[in-house]
């Protein structure tokens, strides 16, 4: 389409438009019409009589129309004067943003063209809000879609990660056709087959003795009745004996039976006190505990352990050596697994924790091997002496010694002598002590003992150790 059109539009072709009914025409073909200068003065606007939402405009005139502009749409306005001042003209509309008194906005799409005078402009606009305002609803649609679906996301993965984490086996039930529509970890390696076999087979199938329909019913059944209601049954692989407790519940408009597996046999699946009260003194405890494998790798830790160390995630250090948070590192740690495993349990052994600044803290530390059918875990619990060296016990009285151990000394030697063989007999229980804690090792007993190794080699040749000593 050419802009001249048919020769109708040709001058002459058709009568000219009277002023009285140019305006109304003007108004009529657009919502808002403007008259104004290249220098932005607004000599006359008229506003379309079926469009009350723009109201009265009237003030506009003879004031420039950058005052009723937001500030992002008047570059926009004078790039399109300064295109027109240079003798081109603008084919595109041109969309602006009104401001009336910083009360209100609406956008404004324009056509813009040329008047006989070539210092005005004649601005067509038509009123975007309608158009405005359906966009905003969409956006407003999408964003609600969208806190829909991650919502929905959320409350999958809580979802996912309660059906992971249950020791309880469950599996969700159809109620129209007993097909498995969803099972946790624990009932899949209750039953030994793998997600996908289990996944859209028939429940019944997995016991002994049940045939699809009345199975169904049974449990249909039970969950109409209170909770304490059950149902024995028996699976086909070995024969064991479970308990079956059934909810019935509507999600997404179908009906699923939750049904929960509890082994006649199993005693671990009931409330036991003791347990509970173990596991709030692990969270609550203000003693470290630590539980390890066999060779000192950490697997889980409780907040007292955190705060002993300054750590603040727990996965920072699982996985990890607890020997890295020992004073004396992998010595210390290879006294203690040495000595639990002889024996069992280490009562108490006096060391240094370290955190990741260098920092180091008395501590006394008491490691159990606990039994356990799969795998050997050792458990470290760890107790702050600092606060016991802060408030050092009250000093031995010459009361608290026998008087008749001291009386055999008196007199027989001098009191330097006397200090000095005390003290001798002190150093000789130290020394053996940790050659017998180190399993004779040299190296890690004089690490223990503060002294290098050839300087526990002289006092060993001093006190006649040497034959207790074992070469490696």
């Amino acid at each position: 389409m050419k802009n001249s059109g048919t020769k109708l539009w040709d001058f002459g072709s058709i009568p000219m438009i009277e002023p009285e009914y140019l305006g109304s025409i003007l108004a009529a073909a657009s919502d808002i019409a403007l008259v104004v200068t290249l220098k932005g003065k607004v000599l006359s606007v008229l506003v379309n009589d079926n469009d009350r939402s723009l109201g009265n405009l009237s003030h506009w005139e003879q004031r420039k129309i950058h005052d009723f502009l937001t500030t992002e749409s008047i570059p926009k306005l004078e790039a399109v004067f300064a295109q027109f001042a240079s003798g081109q003209n603008v084919l595109h509309p041109v969309e602006l943003n009104h401001r009336d008194n910083a009360i209100w906005q609406f956008p404004v799409s324009y056509s813009i063209h040329r008047l006989g005078d070539a210092d005005t402009l004649l601005m067509l606009g038509r009123d975007l809000s309608s158009t405005a305002e359906t966009q905003q609803q969409l956006v407003k649609a999408q964003l609600a879609i969208e806190r829909g679906y991650e919502e929905r996301r959320d409350f999958d993965a809580r979802y996912r990660m309660l059906l992971a984490t249950m020791q309880e086996p469950v599996v969700f039930v159809s109620a129209i056709d007993g097909r498995i529509k969803d099972i946790n970890a624990a009932a899949i390696n209750l039953f030994g087959q793998n997600t996908n076999d289990l996944e859209g087979s028939v429940f019944s199938q997995l016991f002994k003795n049940r045939r699809r329909g009345e199975f169904q019913d049974a449990l249909l059944a039970i969950s109409s009745k209170d909770q304490n209601s059950d149902m024995t049954v028996e699976d086909v692989k070995l024969g064991r004996r479970f308990k079956i407790k059934a909810s019935l519940f509507r999600a997404s408009g179908e009906r699923l039976l939750i049904c929960r597996l509890i082994s006649e046999n199993d005693t671990s699946l009931k409330d036991d006190i003791t347990t509970q009260n173990l596991l709030s003194l692990y969270n609550l405890g203000t003693d470290g505990i630590v539980f390890t494998s066999a060779n000192g790798f950490i697997e889980a830790a409780n907040e007292g352990f955190l705060d002993l160390i300054n750590t603040a995630n727990p996965g920072d250090i699982k996985g990890r050596s607890l020997s890295e948070f020992l004073a004396r590192g992998q010595i210390d740690l290879a006294v203690m697994l040495e000595n639990v495993t002889r024996s069992g349990q280490v009562r108490v052994y006096a060391t240094k924790l370290q955190n990741a600044v260098g920092s180091k803290l008395g501590v006394e530390v008491s490691v159990v091997r606990l039994p356990s059918d799969a795998r050997e875990t050792m458990a470290f619990v760890i107790r702050d002496t600092n606060r016991f060296e802060e408030n050092p016990a009250p000093a031995i009285t010459s009361e608290d010694f026998s008087q008749s151990n001291v009386a055999e000394l008196v007199g027989s030697s001098t009191l330097r002598e006397i200090v000095g063989e005390t003290t001798d007999m002190i150093e000789k229980i130290c020394i053996e002590t940790a050659i017998e804690l180190t399993q004779n090792n040299r190296a890690a007993a004089a690490e223990m003992l503060g002294l290098s190794r050839q300087s526990l080699y002289v006092k060993l040749r001093k006190f006649d150790l040497l034959a207790k000593d074992r070469p490696f």
